[in-house]
């Protein structure tokens, strides 16, 4: 047998050797050949490498303070190590059952392009690709196949794959949270090993640098050398967008500010609005124009095409200036602007909206008003992907241990978390689609940005008040302490959940791996009053951003009061496409009064002194 695979791998690494030659070996031709063309191109791209790294490394001088602790090459290799220890690879029964394995899958891959000792398998199908046992959309290019070495490659790549998070989820005597940190490193780890992520062993690569004679090499050398400039991951164009011109363009103004928010009043498209407005929370991680993209987009557009007055609030960016704020002044926060619109346009409640973690923020809100006596403020209260209950709360409990809180401390010393490391976290949760997808296409290849409007929003990241933050991880995530009541407290009251009774109508998305669906739910455990639950088709952004123009996706409704998130999709009715007009039937059967959209309820009118316009300064700050 050892013979065997010692005959197919030098077949292998032949194959390799032939690519690399016909990339490389055109750096060295013989002196008056053809070739010496080529060598002279392969040679200023080599220099102009050269240049760029240099102007790299000088520019770098003076500006180093130390490589942050996610992007850290050492930490990744120490969560390698942790993982593999972990892992029985040195178990002898273990170690011939994968060579057997991994020998049995090179012969049958090999056998399929004539070679070792099943080369029989090969059949004449012309240009046919070959039939691979294993399948994975990283290696769909027609390249992974093309030669023997990289088809072997990559189907033992998947192999490995299979075999360590097989292995993970067999390990037994851990805790279930340190079990799911063991199961969720062992993602990431095969994740990063994949051989699509390195030049030398991605065949697509190597084609295009081959065809651009290297110059793929130098755009993505480029890429690569910006990004580590601004210590984050590029995903679209930079300069694609600009706030107030092809984003976040709906009209409106900014009607009152504080060091924590602005808040925006969108301008009325109907001559006749409801009479109670409605206010969007957004999440302070984000900025707020998600909901406001561009204008097939916009929830915030079309909402005021339903005749709703809809304000904004756009939380500031931390910075060492919002040191010690906490988790009472955004919960304060949201009561302040709740009382500024009922003022403003003189109603006595206003709908209102929360979205992820600013979702979390109004439960508690409405608690604080409830036990104040003041719950009649809101009229109803929305969640878009909003936990209360993190006992489920999805892979960001990988997050949370000792450590980890720990750890944030040390990336805070002026006393806001860098918004740049929440980036990272988020991307590494779909680290195939948001970090190694985009290394292949504009590091490896070199290819050009896309122009896409959710990927930049996705990368303008915020600043979070550190302290603030390791209070919610470890408070919240970590011990769930705001499913109890009276555990936690905010604006001098102790916040209880269970005394919200005013209407709610809680979101999900049935894809959502930043807020599971399983979690979402539990918020109808904890309700006083009435509720409505909807499951839309879809994840965290995609489930929430879903426009009736654009046909895409579906949503379950259960008109029933069922206990479980089972039961609820159990008897549950699928309706095709956006649940938008679901949620605006729900909110005019509370209230369909309406009135003229004039005075206040058009910003900026004659005798109405605002600010600026809209989207203001503060989704600017940096």
């Amino acid at each position: 047998m050892a013979t065997d695979a010692t005959d197919l791998f030098t077949e292998m690494f032949r194959g390799q050797a032939q690519q690399v030659t016909s990339l490389f070996g055109q750096l060295v031709p013989a002196e008056g050949t053809p070739e010496a063309e080529t060598a002279v191109q392969w040679a200023e791209i080599a220099s102009r490498m050269h240049s760029i790294w240099t102007e790299f490394q000088v520019e770098q001088l003076g500006k180093a303070k130390g490589t942050p602790h996610y992007a850290d090459p050492m930490k990744w290799i120490a969560t390698a190590e942790a993982v593999v220890r972990q892992l029985p690879f040195s178990d002898p029964q273990i170690q011939q059952r994968l060579w057997g394995e991994a020998v049995d899958l090179v012969n049958g891959v090999l056998g399929q392009y004539g070679l070792g000792p099943r080369a029989g398998l090969k059949q004449d199908n012309g240009e046919a690709q070959p039939e691979l046992p294993r399948s994975d959309r990283r290696f769909a290019d027609p390249e992974w196949r093309r030669q023997p070495f990289f088809a072997v490659l990559h189907q033992l790549y998947l192999l490995f794959a299979d075999e360590v998070t097989r292995m993970a989820g067999a390990v037994e005597g851990l805790e279930p949270a340190k079990k799911a940190q063991l199961m969720f490193a062992a993602r990431a780890v095969v994740d990063a090993l994949s051989p699509a992520n390195f030049p030398l062993t991605n065949p697509v690569a190597l084609e295009a640098a081959s065809r651009t004679k290297g110059e793929s090499l130098v755009r993505g050398f480029e890429n690569m050398l910006d990004d580590m400039r601004k210590g984050q991951l590029t995903h679209t164009r930079p300069g694609a967008f600009v706030l107030g011109e092809n984003i976040a363009v709906t009209p409106g103004k900014v009607v009152f500010e504080t060091p924590l928010y602005q808040l925006i009043q969108y301008t009325p498209t109907t001559d006749k609005v409801l009479k109670t407005p409605l206010l969007i929370f957004p999440p302070w991680i984000n900025r707020f124009y998600i909901l406001d993209l561009n204008a097939k987009k916009s929830f915030v557009r079309w909402a005021v095409e339903q005749g709703v007055t809809v304000f904004m609030v756009s939380w500031k960016s931390a910075d060492a200036g919002m040191a010690g704020v906490v988790w009472d002044d955004y919960i304060a926060a949201q009561v302040e602007a709740i009382d500024h619109v009922r003022e403003r346009l003189g109603v006595p409640s206003v709908h209102t909206i929360g979205y992820c973690v600013a979702g979390t923020t109004l439960a508690a809100t409405l608690a604080v008003l409830a036990r104040k006596g003041e719950a009649d403020k809101v009229a109803s209260a929305t969640f878009f992907t909003a936990q209360v209950d993190f006992e489920e709360a999805g892979d960001l409990k990988n997050f949370v241990d000792d450590q980890q809180i720990e750890t944030l401390g040390k990336l805070s010393p002026e006393g806001y978390l860098d918004g740049r490391y929440l980036a990272a976290t988020f991307n590494i949760l779909r680290g195939n689609d948001l970090i190694w997808s985009y290394v292949e296409k504009n590091y490896l290849k070199g290819e050009e940005y896309p122009a896409f409007d959710l990927l930049h929003w996705n990368g303008d990241v915020t600043n979070l008040p550190a302290g603030w933050h390791r209070d919610y991880l470890r408070d919240l995530y970590r011990d769930n302490r705001l499913v109890v009541a009276d555990s936690m407290q905010a604006c001098g009251v102790p916040i209880d959940l269970h005394r919200i009774a005013t209407p709610v109508y809680i979101q999900a998305g049935s894809e959502d791996h930043i807020a599971p669906p399983q979690s979402v739910w539990k918020l109808t455990h904890y309700l006083a009053g009435p509720w409505t639950f909807l499951l839309a088709g879809s994840g965290h952004i995609a489930g929430v951003v879903n426009p009736p123009s654009s046909n895409k996706y579906q949503y379950w409704v259960n008109d029933a009061r069922p206990d479980t998130l089972g039961a609820f999709i159990e008897g549950a009715h699928e309706h095709p496409g956006s649940w938008w007009p679901h949620w605006a039937e729900w909110l005019r059967a509370l209230d369909s009064a309406e009135i003229p959209a004039r005075g206040k309820r058009r910003p900026g009118g004659r005798g109405d002194k605002v600010i600026e316009d809209a989207p203001g300064r503060y989704v600017a700050t940096r």
